[in-house]
């Protein structure tokens, strides 16, 4: 077996999946055996391996394998991305899977690719969220987020609408009236965006897309930007008190009133480590979002594929 391109791994499975957990002790072996330290703990909602994987290696890690679907490695990033951890991610028991690599990465011919430091890496864009204004400010910040920030009240007792402002560069370019704004990534377009109407963007892209989720108005609509600008949010209608700033759905914090949330490109991006030779966004989307082959069979003219012919 080829000496390994790891020194420390962590490996992070899914907190209420046996299975999840079984694949997670046999990479554990295998790396073991092959001379890598190797950290295990269990993910979910109520389960966080990744202050411990932090503080126990000092944020030396060559590798984090995550073992789930896109959820898990979206938690995985928000803590890893800042000390430039390599992730692979790999769907283990996930369901859409857009940001995974299939189990069969974790066998044969690609682990031993993965051993002898035969992948690549794959950049993908993160945004970090802060607020601003009177106290009371969160002690923990910045925020992160690889998919997107969203910005919506939550009540238990009713649904409101909002009124948020909306600032480019310091310069005001929208009052949204609706439910919420969310600002994402290209590798979030195809998350919360794209089930709020909003674009769909190439991951190797760098920019940002601000989409309103059910505006009261039909002039309100996505908008993408380049990833060199800062964008701020401020409520000015939030008769309830319950604007929230969610991070790839997670709960980040409170907005108060006269307070505004900073958002910009993060420093560091998420790196998904690469096993797969053919690996392709395309045929991810068309798989998932079962396009053109998947949800419509239809088949091209036979004359569409003789040679091209030269005409007079």
């Amino acid at each position: 077996m080829p000496m390994p391109a790891f020194e420390t791994v962590v490996i992070a499975y899914r907190a209420e999946q046996a299975h999840s957990r079984m694949v997670a002790e046999r990479c554990a072996s295998l790396l073991s055996k092959a001379g890598c330290r190797v950290l295990q703990g269990p993910a979910g909602p109520q389960d966080n391996p990744y202050p411990h994987f932090l503080e126990a290696t000092g944020g030396r890690i060559d590798l984090a394998i995550v073992l789930g679907g896109d959820g898990s490695i979206l938690a995985a990033a928000r803590y890893l991305a800042a000390v430039d951890v390599p992730i692979l991610a790999v769907n283990v028991g996930g369901h859409l899977g857009f940001l995974t690599q299939p189990p069969e990465v974790l066998g044969g011919r690609y682990w031993e690719r993965l051993l002898a430091g035969e992948w690549e890496l794959e950049k993908r864009m993160m945004l970090q969220a802060a607020l601003t204004g009177p106290p009371p400010l969160p002690e923990e910040q910045p925020y992160f987020c690889l998919n997107e920030f969203c910005l919506k009240p939550a009540s238990e007792m009713r649904l409101t609408s909002i009124i948020l402002e909306l600032a480019v560069d310091g310069e005001i370019i929208d009052q949204i009236h609706g439910d919420g704004l969310l600002v994402s990534t290209p590798t979030g377009s195809t998350s919360y965006t794209v089930a709020a109407n909003g674009p769909i963007i190439a991951p190797s892209l760098q920019a940002i897309t601000i989409t309103p989720i059910c505006p009261l108005s039909l002039s309100s609509r996505p908008v993408v930007l380049p990833a060199t600008g800062t964008i701020e949010v401020s409520p000015l209608r939030d008769p309830d008190l319950n604007i929230k700033l969610w991070s790839d759905g997670a709960f980040a914090a409170p907005v108060h009133p006269c307070q505004t949330v900073r958002i910009e490109v993060a420093r560091h991006p998420t790196r998904l480590l690469i096993l797969e030779e053919d690996h392709s966004y395309f045929r991810t989307l068309r798989e998932k979002l079962k396009w053109a082959g998947t949800r419509i069979q239809a088949e091209r003219d036979p004359e569409c594929l003789l040679p091209p012919q030269n005409y007079p």
